[in-house]
């Protein structure tokens, strides 16, 4: 018999999963606790719970824990984990410390059927998507294992902020990227605010409309081109959900969302993107000024430049420093919010964009690459800045 991952459940499913066996809903709301907030997976210790109701867990149900594959630490205290998702399947996970906060980077598939040009594990291929259990599987080892070695009080968090910024495009496993983000927010498990839970697109327009609606929280957006013939070339996605489309979306995000903003993600590629004249196209598409939108659709938003991390397949290279200050001056002066992201885990390529884990591709990816290339080609762009 195969045992029910009580990690796949949010509260009402888990309260209906009860229900069926004529439990109360107060058993779900301990059950979620029990296992989100103090890690336990042995229901015998779940002392709390009428003894019937433990030995019916104990032979139908379980806390299915992700095999851990490798853990690499950095330099910086970064760490990184290899989950073993079978199949000849691992995924990535990547726990980021700063003074205020403990930010965890989940991944929401095996590989990436998006294949942007500049990300490793999109050239790795797609298997499949995750589970929540095992979306949720990532949080609850790094939550439970980080405060066990950090030694933190009954009640301290090891992670304040979750970024699904991982493998994978999460709004392409909206089924069950949803209930994990319930089990989030809710006080009986994570408890994290909206505006620390971040999710992040390729920009898949009509799903951006969805989450508004289901469960609105920070939004961030892979945008990385101002027009949509570099886009096209640089985010595949882009040809179903092209930029008119895509930043009415984010305009109507705000409407519901838990920031006044939304965080726009540009990364940094030599000769590709990166001109003065370039950074004047970004200002003009989220001012509304721009002939790939809405005249008048303006998006009040964050800027992150993220400087590239290069891998052989990409045929790309990192800008210059000199010239990403330049970019960021350009949007600070039109008065936009702009910020270079600083680069954390590269020594264990946990960077952005080195996620890659091990993936058995069913999408014969590199053919579709290299097919693409030929179709639209990436032409260098003048800088107007000496490297």
């Amino acid at each position: 018999m195969k045992l029910v991952n009580l990690l796949d459940f949010d509260l009402d499913g888990l309260a209906a999963w009860c229900a069926e066996r004529g439990e109360k809903r107060f058993r779900a709301v301990q059950l979620l606790r029990w296992i989100h907030q103090k890690g336990e997976s042995d229901f015998g210790r779940m002392t709390d719970l009428a003894r019937s109701l433990r030995e019916k867990l104990a032979g139908h149900c379980e806390v299915r824990a992700l095999p851990i594959v490798s853990e690499h630490q950095s330099a910086d205290g970064t760490v990184k984990w290899l989950f073993d998702v079978g199949s000849g399947n691992a995924i990535e996970t990547v726990f980021i410390p700063e003074a205020d906060r403990g930010t965890l980077c989940l991944s929401s598939q095996a590989g990436c059927a998006v294949g942007c040009r500049f990300c490793s594990t999109g050239h790795q291929g797609f298997s499949r998507n995750l589970s929540t259990g095992e979306i949720l599987a990532q949080l609850w080892h790094a939550e439970h294992a980080l405060r066990a070695r950090l030694a933190l009080k009954p009640g301290e968090r090891a992670i304040t902020n979750v970024v699904m910024m991982g493998m994978g495009e999460p709004l392409q496993n909206y089924g069950a990227l949803l209930p994990a983000l319930r089990v989030m927010l809710d006080d009986h498990a994570y408890g994290l605010s909206r505006r620390r839970v971040t999710v992040s697109t390729s920009g898949m327009a009509r799903l951006i409309d969805r989450l508004r609606e289901d469960c609105p929280v920070a939004l961030a957006v892979s945008l990385h081109a101002a027009n949509d013939d570099l886009r096209d070339a640089l985010v595949p996605l882009n040809r179903k959900h092209p930029l008119a489309d895509l930043m009415q979306s984010c305009q109507h995000y705000l409407a519901r969302a838990p920031r006044d903003f939304i965080t726009f993600e540009y990364c940094m590629l030599d000769g590709v993107n990166d001109s003065p004249e370039q950074a004047q196209e970004l200002v003009d598409l989220v001012n509304g000024r721009s002939p790939c939108t809405v005249p008048g659709l303006r998006v009040p938003c964050k800027i992150n430049l993220i400087p590239f991390n290069p891998f052989p397949q990409s045929g790309l290279r990192r800008s210059p420093h000199e010239r990403v200050l330049a970019f960021a001056r350009v949007l600070q002066d039109a008065g936009l919010v702009a910020t270079i992201r600083k680069t954390r885990g590269d020594d264990i390529d946990a960077a952005c964009g080195q996620l890659a884990g091990e993936v058995l591709d069913r999408t014969r990816i590199h053919e579709r690459l290299q097919r693409r290339r030929e179709i639209i080609p990436i032409q260098p762009v003048a800088t107007g800045v000496r490297a």
